[in-house]
C-alpha cells in the first residue's frame, strides 16, 4: 500500500492544459471584479464546484482550523457564507472573528486567497440565505447540532427524517441557529499558476478605504 501510495504521489502532474495568463498592469483597482471575472471563468472551463472554498479559523487555544463549504455571495461588504452559530466555526468566529478563505480553480491553474475580520449578518439575512436554497438545504439546516458527537447513523437518520418532513411540511420554517457570515478583506492574493513555475501572484492590500497592489515572487 506505502509503495502505490508513493508511486501514484510521484507520478502526478498539475496543469496539463493551456493556462491563462494574469497582467498585473491591466488589473482591476479593487480585488472584487477581479475575482467575479475568475470566478465566472473557472465556471466556464468546466471546474467543478468553483463556488467551493477553504474556510480556516482558529480555536480557543489558537490552534488553525479548516474545512471547505460554500460560498454564498461576494459583494462590496464581502464574501459571504452560513454555517449555524453553534457549529466548531460558529464558536470558533464567535471569539476569534478573523478568518482566512481559499479558493483553488485547478481548471486554470488559479488560487484566490483572502484574509480579514468576519461579521455575522441579521437573522433577517439568515432567513432569506436559507430559504433561497432547496428543500435538502433547509432540512440539512433544521437538524442542527452541527459538530457535535453522535451517538449512532440510526440516530441522524432518524433526526433527518424528521428534519425533511418538517421541511416539506413547512418550507418557511426558521432554523434559528443558521447564521450568515461576511468576510470583509483587508488581503485579497490571487495567484496564476505558470507551467514553467514562473507563477504571477498578485496581492492587494487594503489601506483605510484604498487598496494598493504588490507583486510576491511565487
Amino acid at each position: 500500500m506505502a509503495d502505490d501510495f508513493h508511486s501514484v504521489l510521484h507520478a502526478l502532474r498539475v496543469w496539463d492544459v493551456p493556462l491563462p495568463s494574469l497582467t498585473p498592469a491591466t488589473a482591476p483597482p479593487t480585488p472584487l471584479p477581479l475575482f467575479k471575472e475568475w470566478f465566472l471563468d473557472a465556471a466556464a472551463a468546466g471546474q467543478a464546484e468553483p463556488h467551493t472554498m477553504t474556510l480556516a479559523t482558529v480555536d480557543a487555544e489558537g490552534r488553525p482550523d479548516a474545512r471547505t463549504l460554500m460560498l454564498h455571495d461576494a459583494d462590496e461588504r464581502g464574501w459571504h457564507f452560513a454555517s449555524h452559530a453553534g457549529s466548531a466555526k460558529g464558536r470558533q468566529l464567535a471569539a476569534a472573528p478573523h478568518a482566512a478563505l481559499h479558493f483553488y480553480w485547478a481548471a486554470r491553474g488559479r488560487q484566490v486567497r483572502l484574509r480579514g475580520a468576519v461579521a455575522a449578518g441579521t437573522p433577517q439575512e439568515a432567513y432569506a440565505d436559507l430559504h433561497a436554497r432547496s428543500t435538502g438545504a433547509l432540512a440539512s439546516a433544521l437538524v442542527g447540532r452541527q459538530s457535535e458527537a453522535l451517538g449512532s447513523e440510526e440516530e441522524l437518520a432518524k433526526a433527518s427524517a424528521a428534519a425533511w418532513a418538517r421541511a416539506q411540511a413547512e418550507p418557511d420554517a426558521r432554523a434559528e441557529s443558521w447564521t450568515v457570515y461576511v468576510l470583509d478583506p483587508v488581503e485579497v492574493e490571487f495567484f496564476q499558476g505558470d507551467a514553467h513555475r514562473r507563477h504571477v501572484r498578485l496581492r492587494y492590500r487594503r489601506e483605510g478605504d484604498a487598496w494598493t497592489q504588490e507583486l510576491l515572487w511565487p
